[in-house]
């Protein structure tokens, strides 16, 4: 528990807090229909067929992410390989993740809905492609990164992370080549989704063009990502973070937020990030709660820190671990958050809130930002603005 500190704080918190309007923004919304149909033809293609013999076993690797239809992609690998006689089963490629320990990192994929009763198997390998939240890369998070950190566990994570998150972009597909050479790897299944966390696209990968293709497919995702449309914002309020959610809590691909001084993020601009709880399927996994600058009592209260050093310490990089200042509750958490702006003008205050990361189609947008969003041709006010709407005890109700 958090003791009850007397935090002194110049003038106290009677900081007035603007009016808040929903707002929508829009962006490529193409998806597939039926993606376990998606991928079994997939399976169907000559090139995959042609590796598979009756009574192989075939080991599938799941990660840790909240990947959209994961579950249904899964299952259809599995039929599709149980239809040509083959024995598949499926294990946990994350890493660290879910404690570093066996029946963490099942609980994990348990919560995506990948179940043996479910799937048809015990446990497989499939893998979202898209834009790292630490480094820039031609190859970044997906298949090759699955390959060399997922399935080498938390000794393989913490060899390659040794190597320094900057030189992954040329140690990832060295690694990968020189397990391939080694390992079995009949194919990957890569997924793009759209920026409304749904699986716009999904491809069998081999493993001899494994690495080239992925190149490619990761442009895609870096065009079909969602983002804010806006540059500047004052105060970024994150309803919730979790690891499901993004490997570093809450997306610096959505905030612009990387401390380590990374090239290729820094829009929007963004003065103070605060993040009100936890995900329930991150369990207790605050990674990266050290990017933001002030939580609440409650996040502060969920957090597994065994859970959180496991994958903290793993990667090498300790910045994503220090605690923010935990407020009592999301008013003064917000409160102080503007509070503390630098050269903006008290009444001016550009806020934005988002339920999380991985949904930014509906948010809402301080007062101050309307003119904005009336010229932008991409962004629509669906709601007049109003008061934030905090509960008696200081919680916000959520937002949708």
């Amino acid at each position: 528990m958090i003791p009850n500190l007397e935090i002194p704080i110049a003038g106290g918190l009677n900081v007035a807090l603007p009016k808040m309007a929903l707002v929508r923004q829009r962006f490529d919304d193409s998806r597939l229909d039926d993606v376990g149909q998606a991928v079994g033809e997939q399976m169907q293609r000559s090139e995959i067929r042609d590796r598979v013999r009756p009574g192989m076993k075939i080991a599938i690797g799941a990660g840790s992410r909240g990947i959209a239809n994961i579950a249904e992609a899964v299952k259809a690998v599995v039929q599709g390989l149980k239809e040509q006689g083959a024995e598949p089963i499926i294990f946990p490629a994350m890493g660290s993740h879910g404690g570093a320990n066996a029946e963490g990192q099942q609980a994990l994929l348990e919560g995506f809905g990948i179940r043996e009763d479910y799937v048809g198997a015990r446990i497989v390998l499939v893998n979202r492609i898209k834009p790292h939240t630490t480094f820039r890369g031609k190859i970044e998070s997906g298949v090759v990164k699955m390959v060399v950190i997922g399935m080498g566990k938390i000794q393989g994570a913490t060899l390659m992370h040794w190597q320094g998150m900057d030189r992954f972009p040329e140690v990832l597909p060295d690694a990968a080549t020189r397990i391939m050479a080694k390992v079995p790897l009949l194919f990957g299944i890569g997924m793009i989704e759209n920026a409304y966390d749904q699986t716009a696209y999904v491809e069998a990968l081999l493993p001899e063009t494994l690495i080239e293709r992925e190149m490619e497919l990761l442009e895609i995702a870096k065009k079909r990502m969602g983002r804010l449309l806006f540059s500047d914002i004052d105060v970024l309020v994150i309803d919730q973070m979790g690891k499901e959610i993004s490997g570093a809590g809450f997306d610096p691909n959505i905030t612009g937020r990387n401390n380590r001084g990374v090239e290729g993020f820094g829009d929007p601009r963004v003065q103070k990030i605060v993040v009100l709880s936890l995900s329930k399927k991150t369990k207790g996994n605050a990674n990266g709660m050290g990017l933001a600058d002030v939580i609440t009592r409650r996040l502060f209260e969920e957090i597994d820190y065994p859970s959180t050093y496991a994958n903290i310490i793993t990667s090498c990089y300790l910045d994503g671990a220090p605690v923010p200042i935990p407020m009592a509750n999301d008013r003064e958490a917000i409160q102080l958050a503007i509070k503390t702006l630098v050269r903006v003008i008290r009444g001016e205050e550009r806020i934005v809130r988002i339920k999380d990361t991985l949904s930014i189609e509906t948010i809402s947008v301080s007062e101050p930002m309307l003119p904005e969003v009336e010229k932008h041709p991409d962004l629509s006010i669906l709601e007049n603005p109003q008061p934030f709407g905090f509960q008696e005890n200081g919680i916000l109700p959520p937002m949708f």
